[in-house]
């Protein structure tokens, strides 16, 4: 399914928060939007959403879907940034989810149980009293819990444990080749290594719009070992809840790392470089010394 942006325009009283963007995204385009806060990515996601009114057109398969939002909204899965303030009760959420989008919930529970998060033990749970972590795969779990042609993804991983972003970036991996993802985010290192096309706006423009070498398989995972000068109790905490295991004295760490996180991890071993003696990352046949 082919997302068009043709001559988008967007004004919020006399402010320009979107200047005349042309797009067209491919079946199969992983997007990388990226951009400052107040950019204009927020903005372009939500007249996609059918959310806003703009100048200039806006087709998803040649639907406008201001127009046809109910049609458009059913081949779509979005993951907001912010979780919605909703009160309702986590089961029952579940089950509306699924109807408005003739989904079957089981297939939700499943990839939530997936995440490790247990539906049965919060199912009576108002939504807006879960934490940030588990909001965010009840979120993950309704959008990719179905059959949709494009993913949005705005910071889908920022509030998942290690183990839980392992599980997510698997589930990316096993949809549909054809399936549209377009990952926002304010850094471009968070979510380089997912995706196949960079766009990045500034200012309500497009000022980079780059195809990049489509090499990654999303479900791969990498086998580290980390050797240390000396124990380090800060150190240690970190690595800790990249779910890293002590293995001698505190001065060696042993544990995995998904593919698509490998830039974001060795930005955070980056913090503790005086500390570092030795690091192995090993993915099948290969490995790499550093």
């Amino acid at each position: 399914m082919t997302i068009q942006f043709q001559q988008v325009s967007k004004q919020f009283k006399k402010v320009s928060v979107l200047k005349n963007i042309d797009l067209n995204i491919e079946a199969g385009n992983r997007v990388a939007l990226v951009g400052s806060n107040g950019a204009g990515k927020t903005t372009l996601i939500r007249c996609l959403l059918g959310e806003y009114n703009c100048d200039g057109d806006v087709l998803v398969g040649g639907l406008e879907p201001r127009d046809n939002r109910q049609l458009v909204l059913k081949r779509i899965g979005f993951v907001p940034q912010l979780p919605p303030p909703l009160k309702m009760p986590v089961g029952q959420l579940l089950k509306f989810s699924a109807s408005v989008c003739d989904a079957d919930v089981d297939r939700m529970i499943h990839v939530a149980e997936r995440l490790g998060l247990s539906v049965e033990q919060i199912s009576n749970r108002p939504f807006v009293k879960l934490s940030g972590g588990q909001k965010q795969k009840l979120l993950i779990s309704i959008a990719l819990g179905r059959d949709t042609d494009i993913l949005i993804l705005d910071e889908p991983a920022a509030n998942l444990d290690p183990e839980a972003r392992h599980i997510f970036f698997q589930i990316l991996a096993e949809k549909p080749a054809h399936t549209v993802m377009l990952i926002s985010s304010h850094r471009l290192d968070e979510v380089a290594s997912l995706v196949n096309r960079v766009i990045e706006m500034d200012q309500g423009q497009v000022v980079l719009d780059d195809h990049v070498e489509d090499l990654l398989d999303m479900s791969s995972k990498l086998q580290c070992i980390i050797g240390l000068l000396k124990p380090n109790d800060a150190f240690a905490k970190t690595i800790k809840e990249w779910g890293f295991e002590d293995v001698s004295d505190a001065k060696t760490w042993q544990g995995i790392v998904a593919g698509p996180d490998r830039l974001r991890f060795l930005g955070v071993l980056s913090r503790y470089s005086g500390l570092l003696n030795s690091l192995e990352m090993s993915e099948k046949e290969s490995s790499v010394h550093a």
